[in-house]
Formats: structure tokens, C-alpha cells, sequence
């Protein structure tokens, strides 16, 4: 029945893993996780006059190069002018050359967001009067093509091989010793090890290419790597090569010494008793006690070190309460691989597993307990990562994020559900076996009781036939010795004598020769049956072998859980790819920000708000309830001594909100002025003012706004703005 099953398992396998690719390939192109939450001069805005600079605000830190930000005039010919600054926050600007003539500029960007994301995009704004402009900038950023689906199919694999490297191992460490001698486990762990140390080497030589150009011809151009070496990406895709070096120490000594250790252990004892058997307890003695805790504190150490690996320089490491987030998704991670790992490590060993190393119900309970605790994990982290990178629940479905998150939910609702069917398997073998348990041992009894009978009856022949043998050799020696007692001495006197003595000692010598050549027979017949029988015993182990190994696979308690299983593995495939695209998204909480600002842009030209010299608009997260919206600054008009100041507060929905404080301060840091209070009053809901604002000098001017929703949550955003 197994050479049945394994065609049909592989075909299965293949076609899971058909979906996955075609659930990566189908995935829309990869949304970066830092947005473009506002500009200066707005998109599509209208100018009177040229301006100085071009600011573009993220919504998160960014890594900016040499032609990060491009400003085209409607020829196509760049008018910007040295390399990208960082005035303050996440707002960077670029200076453009002076007297720009009327017509409509476009800005492109490509920049690297704090979380390893590519980010490009373009827009345009006129100054004087929009025009006709020859520049096409393209949509496909550095992320698409193939380039892009390479870098995102190794990442789907880099999860793929932590996940079998340490699920299999905490399997084996965990929940069924005997599987470190197992080949099939020995092989998967170890394609864990090489698919993980594979896919993070092509993410690092695709790294520059993706980051940048896109160009495969880019791949192998090893400036580019140079570049990435000093990244925060690089820097871990490095080190976790060498975290994956321990990794290969630990697989060693774990199918190495720990495997020896393990042979001492009987392999399943539920295969043979009712299950009071630990078929992977510590049974070995100290030294294999203390082995198992070394590979174990180790195991955890190395594992932690490569999730930190991800966590380190992807979502975790910005945004809010990052210091949390980072451990956070560790253990997330961990958590995630415990589970699908140790349930991959289970399938391969109920259809691959050895007769004599069967997987029993007490290594299946083991892991459904690590699993059942693995969930659990899994459910308090992940409200905490949802409520960080949503932060509403209109996320849930307004945001790309959000309904991937919800696909995800929705999978491990799914493996939940078949695995409380598999625990319900689990149970039936357990029952099964008990009754299984006490027949076997009947029939074991019998068997021995018929082998111990046969061989006394065998012994009993073998004496009886040895006793016939000598009686025989006995007779024939007494009959060639009585012609020669009863011939007539007296006709023959004494030479006849002699001669018929003579004549007797030859049959003497033949009646001996014969009775020993006859028990040398007996005893090379004896022999034979010897092999004979041990021949037949290794006939019997094999046939009792092979007879257990199908009325295993025969058994439909067995069958119901290798196919409860699978169909596990074939879920936790797909929801790997969902987590795969969800980590290469644009959080639903950064989404709606970007959205915000924009509302907020189009609602203030719509207004009539931004009318004055410089109009300034910054999106906020103070943390707390009712913590975000957007924040307006009209500074009019602008110049070197009094300005009016109007300010404009509105929700995420772009209506306006009031809040119990909103402070300004500005500062010119290349003078030392500053920073300059200004305290506005509040006018009407959303809207506060303040008149004769002096700022005594031009330049380029920090202007600050601290925005405060309740007695303990607020944050201060900030924006350059270049006065005279």
C-alpha cells in the first residue's frame, strides 16, 4: 500500500506547491512599506514663482543616493542640483538650479525604505502654468520584472528552509529522538540547511540589482555588492551565513553523536505494549541528557539569531514601539517554524519512517502539544503585530495588507481545524493500539510457547537418533566377532587359532571404523539444520517485517492521520506564500496615512487653504485612540518679518477634528535661531491662527508642530520651508 500512497503523496505535494508559486507569481507588484505622505510643491500643484527646492516626505526613514531624486523639465533635461539632503525626520529635499522658466516639472524618486523596501514614483507640479512636458517616467519600479520575482521566490524559500531547518530539529529534539538515526528526517533537516543557505546568497548577490536598476545584467556587478555589504540588509543577509555555519556544527553533532545516543532508546514501545513506552525521553543516561540540553540551548540560540536576522532590517525595526517589535517577531518566528516545520518533519516520517522505527502516538502527542502551544504564541503575537501595522480596524479591508492578513487568518483557522481531526486520529491509535497491544502480546506467547515445544521435540530426536546410531555400531562389531568364537579349536589346533584370530581383527577394526563414520554423518546432519534454522528465522523476521509494515500501513486510524497531515502540510505551504507577499506589502497603517495626506492635499486646494507663500502638510500618529490625521501649515506670505499663520487639523477621513493642543516652533539651524515659539488660537473646529508671526531673517526654516491628542499621547512632526 506505501509504494501505492507515495506517487499520489508526491503528486499532491507537487501540485501545493504549483499553487504557492502561482499565488507568488499572481501577486500584484510588491507595495514598498514606506509612502510618499507629502511634497513641496505639492503634486499637481500650481506655482507663481520657481522654487528653490524640491521636499519629499515618507512616511518612514529612507536611504537616499546620488540620483535617488530626479527633477525633469518638460524637455526631459534634470534641473536639480547635488545629492539629496535630510533637513529633519523623513522629509528630503533636493535644490534646483535657479531661474526655472514657467511649465510643468516632474519629480521622480527611488529610494530604499528603513524596512529593505525599494520605493519609486513620480509626480509633477507647474510653475506659472501647466504645460505639455515630453518626460514618461515608468511604472515598473526596480521591484518588478524578473529581478524582482527572483528576489521575491528567495524570500519565499529563505522562510521555507528556516522553517523545515529548525521545525525539523525541534521535532526531533522535542518530540521523537529516534528520528535523528531516521534518514528521510537526516535529509529533510539538511535540505532545510542548503535551501536556506542558497536562497540568502542569491538574495544578497540580487540585492544591488533590486535595490536600484532592476537589470539582471546588475546582479554580478560587484560595486553594487560592495553597496549592499554596507546596508543594514547587508549586513544581516551576512550574518546570518554565518549563523547558518553554527547551524551546520549543530546538524552534525545532531545526526552524529545525538543519533548514537538515540540507539540506546527503545524506538516506539507502543508499537509493542500499551504505550507506557517514551519512544524520545531522556532514557540514555546522563551524557545523553546532558547532550540533548546542549543541542537544545544551542539550537535556540542559533534559531533566534536567524529570525533576529529578518526582524532585524524588515518590518519589526521601524515604525511604532520598534524595541518591542523586534522580539516580538522573533518569537514569532520561532513560533511559525516549531509548528509548520515540526509538521513537515512529522509527514515525511509517518510515510517514510522505517518498520523498526515506527512514529507512535507518544511522539504525535508531543507534538501536538508544541503545536497546540506554538498557536497559541502565534495568536498573542500576532494581535500585537495586526494592531501595530494596521491600527484600525477599517484596515482589515480598506488596505492590500489588511486582506491578506484576513487570507491568513482564514489559513490557520483551516490548520487548526484539521489538526484537531488529526488529534482525533491520534486518539483512535491510541485505543486501537491498546487492545492491538494485548493480542500481540497473546500471539507473541503462543509463538514462543510452540518454538520453545518445537525445539525440545527436535533435541528429543536428535538424542534418540544418536543413541540408534551407537546401538547399531554396537551390533554389527558383536556379529563380526561371533564366527570367529564358534569355529572347532581342536581340528585346528594352534596356528588355526592363531589365523582365525588373525581373521577376526580386521572386522574388529572395520566394526569401529564404521560406528564413528556414522555419528560424523549424524553430526554434519545436525549441523545443517542449525543453518537450516537460523536461515529460517531470518526468513520469519523478515515476513513478521513485512506483515507489520502492512497491517501499519493497513491500519485506518494510521491512514486517517498520514492524510490529516498532509492535508495540514498542503495549507501550511499556501500560507507560507500568503506570509510571504504580506511581508513585501505596504502596512495597512502606512496605506492609509499616504491616503490621508493626499485627501488632505486635494480638501486644502478645494478650500482654498494653501493659498499663502507655503503651505506645508504632515501626517501624525500620536499612539492613542483617535491618534491620527493630518496637519496643515499656511505661512503667509512667507517673507522676513510679520507672517499669518494658519493651522488645519483633520481625521484620517480628511473632516475636520479638534485636539487639545497644537504647538509651532520654528528654527533656522544654519543661523542658531530658534526654536521660535508660536502659540495660535483656535478659531473653529480644526482650524487655529496666528497673526504678526515675526521670523526675523530668510533661509531655509524648520517649522515644527507638536500635536496633542489626550492628557498623555502626542508627537511633534516637522517640515523645512524656505522663507524669503
Amino acid at each position: 500500500m506505501t509504494q501505492t500512497i507515495a506517487p499520489r503523496v508526491r503528486t499532491l505535494v507537487l501540485l501545493i506547491l504549483a499553487v504557492a508559486g502561482a499565488l507568488l507569481a499572481g501577486a500584484a507588484p510588491v507595495s514598498a512599506h514606506a509612502a510618499l505622505t507629502g511634497s513641496d510643491p505639492a503634486q499637481g500643484a500650481v506655482v507663481d514663482t520657481a522654487p528653490s527646492q524640491v521636499s519629499l516626505t515618507f512616511s518612514e526613514p529612507i536611504a537616499v543616493g546620488d540620483d535617488s531624486v530626479r527633477v525633469l523639465d518638460p524637455k526631459g533635461e534634470r534641473v536639480d542640483k547635488g545629492d539629496p539632503a535630510n533637513p529633519s525626520g523623513t522629509t528630503y529635499s533636493v535644490r534646483l538650479v535657479s531661474g526655472l522658466p514657467d511649465g510643468t516639472y516632474t519629480v521622480a524618486y527611488q529610494v530604499v525604505s528603513a524596512d529593505s523596501h525599494p520605493v519609486a514614483g513620480a509626480f509633477t507640479f507647474s510653475i506659472g502654468a501647466p504645460s505639455e512636458t515630453t518626460v514618461s517616467v515608468s511604472a515598473q519600479g526596480s521591484d518588478d520584472g524578473l529581478v524582482g520575482w527572483l528576489y521575491g521566490f528567495g524570500r519565499y524559500v529563505s522562510y521555507a528552509g528556516f522553517v523545515v531547518l529548525a521545525g525539523g530539529a525541534a521535532f526531533i529534539l522535542a518530540c521523537w529522538a529516534p528520528g535523528a538515526r531516521v534518514r528521510a528526517v537526516q535529509r529533510l533537516v539538511v535540505s532545510g540547511w542548503l535551501a536556506l543557505t542558497s536562497a540568502t546568497l542569491g538574495l544578497l548577490m540580487l540585492r544591488g540589482s533590486y535595490t536600484t536598476s532592476g537589470k539582471v545584467g546588475d546582479v554580478f556587478d560587484l560595486e553594487l555588492l560592495g553597496d549592499v555589504l554596507q546596508t543594514k540588509t547587508g549586513a544581516a543577509l551576512v550574518s546570518r551565513l554565518l549563523l547558518l555555519a553554527a547551524a551546520a556544527l549543530f546538524i552534525a553533532v545532531l545526526f552524529g553523536a545525538y543519533a548514537r545516543t538515540a540507539d540506546a532508546v527503545e524506538p516506539d514501545r507502543d508499537a509493542e505494549d500499551d504505550g507506557g513506552g517514551d519512544d524520545g525521553g531522556d532514557d540514555g543516561g546522563p551524557d545523553k541528557r546532558d547532550l540533548t540540553f546542549g543541542l537544545a540551548l544551542g539550537g535556540t540560540v542559533v534559531a533566534a539569531g536567524l529570525a533576529a536576522s529578518w526582524a532585524m532590517s524588515e518590518h519589526a525595526s521601524q515604525g511604532l514601539q520598534a524595541g518591542v517589535a523586534m522580539p516580538v517577531d522573533v518569537v514569532h518566528l520561532l513560533a511559525v517554524a516549531a509548528w509548520l516545520g515540526g509538521l513537515t518533519a512529522l509527514l515525511v516520517a509517518l510515510y517514510r519512517a522505517p518498520v523498526e522505527t515506527p512514529v507512535g502516538r507518544d511522539a504525535v502527542r508531543r507534538f501536538s502539544r508544541l503545536a497546540f502551544g506554538s498557536v497559541v504564541t502565534l495568536a498573542v503575537t500576532g494581535v500585537y503585530q495586526s494592531w501595530r501595522q494596521l491600527g484600525s480596524w477599517s484596515a482589515f479591508t480598506d488596505t492590500r495588507y489588511g486582506q491578506l492578513l484576513l487570507v491568513k487568518i482564514a489559513l490557520v483557522a483551516v490548520m487548526v481545524a484539521v489538526a484537531f481531526l488529526s488529534r482525533r486520529w491520534t486518539q483512535r491509535l491510541a485505543d486501537a493500539r491498546v487492545s492491538e497491544a494485548a493480542e500481540e502480546a497473546e500471539r507473541t506467547e503462543a509463538a514462543e510457547e510452540a518454538e520453545r515445544t518445537e525445539a525440545a521435540e527436535r533435541a528429543e530426536e536428535a538424542v534418540r537418533a544418536e543413541e540408534a546410531v551407537r546401538v547399531k555400531a554396537t551390533e554389527r562389531a558383536e556379529e563380526e566377532k561371533r564366527p570367529a568364537g564358534t569355529a572347532p579349536a581342536e581340528a585346528s589346533g594352534t596356528s588355526e587359532v592363531s589365523e582365525a584370530s588373525m581373521a577376526v581383527e580386521p572386522p574388529k577394526a572395520s566394526g569401529a571404523s564404521g560406528a564413528s563414520g556414522a555419528f560424523d554423518a549424524e553430526k554434519a546432519e545436525a549441523g545443517q539444520d542449525s543453518v537450516r534454522a537460523a536461515q529460517l528465522a531470518r526468513q520469519r523476521a523478515a515476513a513478521e517485517a513485512a506483515r507489520q509494515k502492512r497491517l501499519r500501513d493497513a491500519d485506518p486510524n494510521r491512514f486517517g492521520l498520514r492524510r490529516s497531515v498532509l492535508a495540514e502540510a498542503g495549507v501550511a505551504v499556501v500560507l507560507l506564500a500568503v506570509t510571504t507577499v504580506l511581508t513585501q506589502t505596504e502596512p495597512g497603517r502606512t496605506e492609509q496615512d499616504a491616503r490621508a495626506a493626499t485627501a488632505a492635499s486635494s480638501s486644502a486646494s478645494a478650500t482654498g487653504q494653501g493659498s499663502g507663500a507655503v503651505s506645508l502638510t504632515m501626517p501624525f500618529d500620536t499612539g492613542g485612540k483617535s491618534g491620527k490625521g493630518v496637519v496643515s501649515i499656511d505661512l503667509d506670505p512667507a517673507q522676513a518679518g510679520d507672517n499669518a499663520l494658519h493651522v488645519y487639523v483633520e481625521g484620517p477621513d480628511g473632516t475636520p477634528v479638534d485636539v487639545p493642543e497644537v504647538k509651532i516652533a520654528l528654527t533656522l539651524a544654519a543661523q542658531n535661531i530658534g526654536p521660535l515659539p508660536v502659540a495660535p488660537d483656535h478659531v473653529t473646529t480644526g482650524h487655529w491662527s496666528a497673526s504678526r508671526v515675526q521670523i526675523p531673517m530668510a533661509g531655509d526654516w524648520k517649522v515644527e508642530v507638536t500635536v496633542r491628542t489626550s492628557d498623555i499621547d502626542q508627537v511633534t512632526v516637522s517640515k523645512n520651508a524656505q522663507i524669503g
